[in-house]
């Protein structure tokens, strides 16, 4: 375990099983996590799926925390939140109960098998960028670039702000 606290940040995306209510069913679950402080969280977004059309539209945020776990620990705690809430992986971008996806860690630059920070899709995904500029709108991500930056280029084609 490290002694010092580093900025997180996760994005959470659902489209089944009452979408809205998985979201907040993740944060709670983050918001229990040992060494782990939820500090911000976006506004709701609803997406058009990335991969295969046929299923319903996504509910996406995203939060920012502080943490003293590592990457690889983190990582592990949001694939056992994932497990705990039902999440069965099969079909790539496919529809899910809930998906946790640890799109950066400060100070941490990781390329392993099973984890690479900062998360390699983030300057392509709108739905990340989104709630992701809510809270973090000045965050550089090395590699890519400051969120706000991102989020303009990205472009708004098929999300909106949830009511």
């Amino acid at each position: 375990m490290n002694t010092f606290w580093r900025p997180a940040y996760v994005a959470l995306g659902s489209n089944m099983n009452q979408p809205r209510d998985r979201i907040a069913d993740a944060c709670t679950h983050l918001a229990a996590l040992c060494e782990t402080r939820l500090e911000a969280f976006s506004p709701l977004y609803r997406a058009r799926p990335m991969g295969p059309q046929d299923q319903p539209d996504f509910v996406n945020a995203a939060v920012g925390l502080l943490t003293r776990k590592c990457p690889h620990e983190m990582l592990d705690a949001l694939l056992s939140i994932e497990r705990q809430m039902g999440r069965v992986r099969g079909q790539r971008w496919g529809p899910r109960v809930i998906d946790l996806d640890l799109v950066w860690m400060v100070g941490t630059d990781v390329d392993d098998p099973g984890l690479t920070l900062p998360h390699p899709g983030v300057s392509m995904r709108n739905f990340v960028l989104y709630p992701l500029s809510d809270i973090a709108p000045t965050l550089d991500i090395p590699g890519h670039g400051r969120v706000l930056e991102l989020k303009r280029e990205r472009g708004g084609d098929g999300i909106s702000l949830l009511e």
